[in-house]
């Protein structure tokens, strides 16, 4: 089959076009034929390392979207045919070829009216929004509150700016370069903050009054985390996605109490808690509702060939993308 492989670790340049053997479904796994595959951050991120459980030449892609081809032993949820999407494993090979390999119990059926691409842009990004807003926060998600999304151009954030949107934050505050400022408030901004020339901490607290926000989502990094801290009203949250603050502890004044979550979405995978893992297949399932009920957008803004991917990825890397790339297959 052909696959888009990395041959040892490396820039999203290396990647290269290659022929491998056709793979083959284990107990309790489908193989599908890959129509369409999101493209991520994360792609580029570990292949500049590896990891120490990939074989090479390996498979990228997380975010896969297309049709059941072949059963392995055991499994009876699925059958030849059915209209799948996933997110992947990230030790496993992925979605960057014809056919890719993924535990039956960890997928869901695209429902008609969605199309193989924009069931591929979500997975990952969408996902990880979903499940810091939604399950992470939706508790506390109240009418009149304030959220700050850090990255609101990028995948997480702009999913989770709709997010917020939906589950009723009065005062969405997001960062984000000035010529990305008409996107995201296309998807539901109010406030948007160029982190590039602009005073982060200096405009959230004069948007709230000096209150500070009641919930903030980083996308960034432990640094900007252990900053939001102080930008956090009484009784706040802060999820991190990218690394959480170093000194929380040391962080407790009393008009400052808060609530940190951490969540990283694909750390279900092999980690022994099939609940979690089967939780992948219920969130997919439940964002895809909101997909058909014209509440999320999908955010694709380029759809590319499989041979295109390597730069579309130092694209994202360099942070020249809006939205969400996705490779189509057939």
């Amino acid at each position: 089959m052909n696959a888009l492989v990395l041959k040892k670790p490396g820039a999203p340049d290396t990647l290269t076009l290659s022929q491998l053997s056709m793979p083959i479904p284990g107990e309790g796994e489908i193989r599908v034929r890959v129509h369409a595959v999101g493209l991520n951050p994360v792609d580029y991120k570990v292949a500049a390392n590896g990891h120490s459980a990939w074989e090479y030449p390996f498979v990228l892609g997380l975010d896969v979207a297309g049709i059941v081809d072949e059963l392995g032993a055991g499994v009876t949820e699925w059958t030849i045919g059915d209209r799948v999407v996933y997110h992947g494993n990230l030790v496993k090979p992925g979605g960057y070829a014809e056919y890719s390999i993924t535990t039956a119990h960890t997928v869901a059926a695209i429902p008609e009216g969605i199309s193989f691409v924009d069931a591929a842009a979500f997975p990952c990004a969408g996902l990880t929004a979903y499940q810091a807003i939604q399950r992470k926060m939706n508790m506390h998600l109240r009418k009149g509150q304030t959220i700050l999304v850090h990255g609101g151009a990028g995948g997480v954030g702009g999913y989770a700016i709709q997010l917020a949107s939906i589950y009723g934050a009065s005062k969405i505050i997001t960062t984000a370069s000035a010529s990305s400022f008409d996107h995201v408030k296309a998807l539901g901004a109010h406030i948007c903050i160029d982190y590039n020339h602009e005073d982060v901490h200096q405009r959230v607290m004069e948007a709230t009054d000096g209150l500070g926000v009641d919930l903030i989502l980083n996308t960034i990094n432990r640094v900007t985390s252990q900053q939001d801290l102080s930008l956090l009203t009484f009784g706040g949250q802060l999820t991190c996605i990218a690394g959480a603050p170093e000194n929380v502890a040391d962080f407790q004044p009393g008009n400052r109490t808060f609530t940190l979550h951490k969540t990283a979405l694909g750390g279900a995978h092999g980690s022994g808690n099939v609940q979690a893992e089967e939780d992948l297949a219920r969130m997919a399932e439940e964002f895809m509702q909101l997909m058909l009920d014209g509440s999320i957008d999908s955010m694709v803004k380029e759809v590319i060939a499989l041979a295109d991917v390597p730069a579309a990825l130092t694209r994202i890397a360099e942070r020249h993308v809006q939205g969400k790339i996705v490779a189509q297959l057939l």
